[in-house]
């Protein structure tokens, strides 16, 4: 992972000092990479939940189980990293429904505590070590909401991780891509940088992630010409949005690489 904008330092400091941190950004920008390397960095164990609209407070507490006609209880990802002191990675939590929001705000207050209603009734007091880093993505994208005030409170720790600059982009291609052409991988972060822009202000529908740039520059380590990378990686997913977004993508393309 390239640290470009220094967040590993932001989320060290929160971490020592028990300040929980949410991460802001688009899509495909890293915000999972880098919480996955700094948990390798801390040698912290990481648990990890993607909400959606199907994630229940089941997931994160727990439910009863019946074994051998004995009833027990399989707890959830939240109860779980409270006790053992794990980072908890809370992916995505606008896309979370309500009542789960309700539930996991109670172990996110100063007194990092739940009360295992759903059991035996037993108080979970979350180890000192326990951390959580929690992302969201932009309102426009699919599933999210706006999280409520108490829910963003507890995350006084804000790091917002957009896209790169160009010449940053290019060196976490490299990392990926042996023997870039930096020429043409440059145009094709150009060409990504345009649909990007064109994506925040709702011109088109999609942007276009660092993912997407990588394996623009593995086409063309593979032999594939740019503009073919191009309209293959960045041009076709267009078209499910019909022909005017596809033509209007496909006329970008040409007037950055060439009709032929």
């Amino acid at each position: 992972y390239l640290d470009w904008n220094n967040s590993f330092e932001i989320i060290d400091s929160a971490f020592e000092k028990g300040l929980f941190v949410i991460i802001i950004g688009p899509k495909g920008t890293g915000k999972t990479t880098l919480v996955r390397e700094y948990a390798i960095r801390k040698s912290k164990n990481l648990q990890s939940i993607n909400f959606s609209l199907r994630t229940r407070e089941s997931h994160l507490i727990g439910t009863k189980s019946l074994t051998d006609g004995n009833i027990g209880f399989d707890e959830g990802i939240l109860v779980k990293s409270m006790k053992e002191g794990n980072i908890l990675y809370l992916d995505e939590i606008n896309a979370a429904e309500a009542d789960v929001l309700l539930r996991l705000d109670e172990a996110l207050d100063d007194r990092r505590q739940l009360i295992l209603k759903e059991s035996s009734g037993e108080v979970i007091k979350a180890k000192d070590s326990w951390f959580v880093v929690s992302t969201i993505n932009p309102l426009t994208h699919v599933g999210t909401k706006e999280l409520p005030p108490q829910i963003l409170s507890r995350f006084p720790v804000r790091v917002r991780l957009d896209y790169p600059p160009e010449d940053i982009e290019y060196q976490i291609i490299k990392r990926h891509v042996k023997n870039p052409n930096e020429a043409e991988v440059l145009q094709g972060i150009k060409l990504a940088n345009v649909l990007r822009q064109a994506s925040a202000v709702e011109e088109l529908y999609y942007s276009p992630s660092i993912r997407e740039t990588i394996a623009f520059a593995k086409l063309i380590e593979g032999g594939v010409s740019a503009k073919q990378a191009a309209k293959t990686v960045f041009g076709n997913v267009y078209s499910q949005w019909g022909n005017v977004e596809f033509r209007k993508v496909n006329d970008i393309i040409t007037s950055m690489f060439g009709i032929t």
